[in-house]
C-alpha cells in the first residue's frame, strides 16, 4: 500500500513529537515526512518534501497557519490541509473555510478524534485518485468529448497545426474513417448571409440553427455516396471526403452542385460551396483546405448558390514542388528541439518529395535552396556560426552552388541539422546557467529586502516561478528559500564580527522585519543565538 505523505507543523516541539509518537501512522495509510515549527520552515519544508496532508496549527510565530494555507492553495491546491487551533474562533474557523481547509480541529485532539479525523482524509484521498483511475469513469467521459476532440482534432489538421506524422494515428484513434482512399476532396459550405423573405419556416426565425440543418442535410446525401467527414470550421461547415478508385471526382462535385440546390429547396437558403484542390498525401489537405477558402473568395465575380471549383478559378500547377510555410515551420521545430531520428526523418521526407516531383532540375535546384536559405535563418537567429554547422568550406560551397542528389542532400540536412541542434542545446544550458548567476548577483544585491520573494524574482528576470524554481534547485542544488536564507545569515555574520550593531539592527539589515525570526532562523543553523555566535568570537 503507498503511504500518504504527511506534514505537521507546530511552534510547540513537544505537541508535534506527541503527535507523532501516539499515531500508528502507517496502519492509517500515512508516513510523517517531516515536522516544522512554524509556517515560515514549512515553506521550504513542503517544496522539499511534497507532502499530500500538512497538519498545521493556526497560531505560530512569523508565519500562522492561515497564511501558510493560503500559500499552499497558491502554489500546491491539491494537498490537503488541517487546522488545529486552541481557540474556539468563529473568525479563524470562517478564514479556514474560505481558503478550502479540510479539517477545522479543536485543540487539545485526543487520539481517537484524530484517528478518525485521519481515516476521513484517507478515504477522501482514496476516493479522488480512485475516481481519477475510474477506468469505465474515464472511457465515459472521453466517448462524451469526444465530438468535440474529433472536431478540435479537424480543425487543426487543415489548418496545419498538426503534425504530418500524427494525422493517420489521430483518424484511426478517433474513428474518421477516410483513410486509404485514392484521393481526397475538400470543400467548405457556406451560408449567405443574405435578408430572407417571410418564409414561414421556424428556422428563419433562429438562426444559429441554420448550419446544423445544412450539415445534416450535407450528410444524409452523402452518406451513401462516399466515405467522409463534415465538421464546423471558421469559415463555415468544413467537408473532407475519401474518393475511392470508383468514384470519380466529377461526379462527387456535380452531388455537392445538386446538394446546393436541394438545400435552397428545403431549407430556403442559399449556400455556396468552395471545392479546393484534390489531394493524393494527406500532408495536403491544409494546402487543399486553403484553396477551397480561396474558391469561396470568388463569390463576388461567379455567383452564390453554386460550387465554385479552384481550378475553374485558378490555373492548375502541374509538377509544382515548393517549400510551403507549414513546412518551414516544422523544419524549425525539429532542429530546435526534435531528437536525431526526427530530424533524419524529416531530411528523408524532402528527398522523398524530390524523388517524387516530375519536375525541371532548376527547380529542384531552387527547392533545395528554399531548405538551406529556412537553415540560414534559424542560424542567423540563433547566432550560430554557418561554417561551423556546415562543417566545411567545401560542403557549404557544394550546398549552396551545387545540386544534389536527394539521397546525398537528406544526409547534409540531417548531419547540418544535428549540429545546429546541439549547438541550440549547448546555449540554453549556458543561458539557464547565466539566468542562475544573474539570479545569485540580484539576491547578493538585494538580499536586505524583507519582500525578496521567488514571484518578485521571476519579474525581474521575466521567468515563471515553476521554472525558475527547478532550474535554480538543478543548478545550485538548493531551493530558492534556502539559497536566500543562507546568503542572509552568511552577512549577518559578518556583521556579527566586524559591527557593534544591536541584534535588531542586523536582522533588519540582512532582510529579517522580525528579530525574533531572524534569532530563530539563526539557532536552527548555527546551534547558538546571534548574541552567543557574538560573544563566542572574542
Amino acid at each position: 500500500m503507498n503511504l500518504y505523505r504527511i506534514i505537521l507543523v507546530d511552534d510547540e516541539e513537544e505537541v508535534r513529537k506527541g503527535i507523532i509518537r501516539k499515531i500508528d501512522w502507517e496502519a492509517l495509510g500515512f508516513q510523517v515526512v517531516g515536522d516544522a515549527e512554524n509556517g515560515q520552515d514549512a515553506l521550504e519544508k513542503i517544496e522539499q518534501l511534497e507532502p499530500d496532508v500538512v497538519m498545521t496549527d493556526i497560531r505560530m510565530p512569523y508565519m500562522d497557519g492561515l497564511t501558510l494555507t493560503s500559500w499552499i492553495r497558491q502554489k500546491y491546491p491539491s494537498v490537503k490541509v488541517l487546522i488545529f487551533s486552541g481557540f474556539d474562533d468563529f473568525e479563524y474557523a470562517q478564514k479556514a473555510i474560505k481558503l478550502n481547509v479540510t479539517e477545522y480541529i479543536l485543540k487539545p485532539v485526543n487520539v481517537e478524534e484524530l484517528t478518525r479525523i485521519l481515516n476521513r482524509v484517507r478515504e477522501n484521498l482514496d476516493q479522488e485518485i480512485e475516481q481519477r483511475r475510474d477506468v469505465d469513469r474515464l472511457r465515459e467521459s472521453y466517448l462524451s468529448s469526444l465530438p468535440i476532440l474529433r472536431e478540435l482534432f479537424l480543425n487543426d489538421m487543415v489548418r496545419g497545426n498538426m503534425p504530418a506524422e500524427n494525422i493517420r494515428q489521430k483518424l484511426e484513434e478517433y474513428k474518421i474513417d477516410i483513410l486509404g482512399a485514392e484521393k481526397w476532396l475538400t470543400a467548405v459550405i457556406n451560408v449567405e448571409n443574405e435578408a430572407s423573405e417571410e418564409t414561414g419556416l421556424t428556422l428563419h426565425q433562429e438562426k444559429e440553427l441554420i448550419p446544423i440543418s445544412v450539415k445534416s442535410l450535407l450528410e444524409d446525401n452523402l452518406k451513401d455516396y462516399c466515405r467522409f467527414m463534415a465538421f464546423n470550421s471558421a469559415v463555415g461547415v468544413t467537408l473532407i471526403a475519401a474518393v475511392d478508385g470508383e468514384r470519380k471526382q466529377t461526379s462527387l462535385i456535380d452531388l455537392l452542385g445538386d446538394i446546393c440546390k436541394e438545400i435552397k429547396r428545403i431549407l430556403q437558403v442559399t449556400v455556396t460551396i468552395g471545392i479546393g484542390y484534390f489531394s493524393r498525401e494527406l500532408e495536403q489537405l491544409p494546402a487543399a483546405y486553403q484553396s477551397a477558402v480561396d474558391a469561396l473568395g470568388y463569390r463576388e465575380i461567379v455567383g452564390t448558390g453554386k460550387t465554385i471549383y479552384i481550378n475553374d478559378m485558378e490555373p492548375v500547377s502541374r509538377g509544382k514542388l515548393q517549400l510551403e510555410t507549414r513546412d518551414e515551420a516544422d523544419l524549425i521545430a525539429v532542429v530546435k528541439f526534435g531528437t536525431r531520428e526526427k530530424i533524419e526523418a524529416a531530411a528523408k521526407n524532402f528527398a522523398a518529395r524530390m524523388e517524387g516531383a516530375r519536375v525541371h532540375m532548376r527547380q529542384l535546384q531552387v527547392y533545395q535552396m528554399s531548405i538551406i536559405n529556412c537553415l540560414i535563418r534559424l542560424m542567423q537567429q540563433q547566432d550560430l556560426e554557418l561554417g561551423t554547422m556546415f562543417g566545411t568550406d567545401e560542403m557549404y560551397g557544394k550546398v549552396i552552388y551545387g545540386n544534389m542528389k536527394p539521397e546525398e542532400f537528406a544526409s547534409v540536412i540531417t548531419e547540418v541539422g544535428c549540429r545546429m541542434n546541439e549547438a541550440m542545446n549547448r546555449e540554453r544550458d549556458k543561458t539557464a546557467k547565466k539566468v542562475i548567476l544573474e539570479a545569485k548577483q540580484y539576491i547578493l544585491d538585494h538580499y536586505q529586502d524583507p519582500e525578496l520573494s521567488v514571484d518578485v524574482m521571476c519579474r525581474q528576470l521575466h521567468m515563471s516561478p515553476a521554472y525558475f524554481s527547478t532550474v535554480f534547485k538543478r543548478e545550485t542544488g538548493q531551493t530558492y528559500i534556502a539559497y536566500l536564507t543562507e546568503v542572509r545569515l552568511d552577512k549577518a555574520v559578518e556583521l556579527l564580527n566586524t559591527t557593534d550593531d544591536k541584534t535588531y539592527v542586523i536582522a533588519q539589515k540582512v532582510g529579517y522585519q522580525e528579530q525574533n525570526y531572524f534569532s530563530y532562523v539563526f539557532k536552527k543553523r548555527f546551534g547558538i543565538s546571534p548574541t552567543k555566535f557574538r560573544g563566542s568570537q572574542h
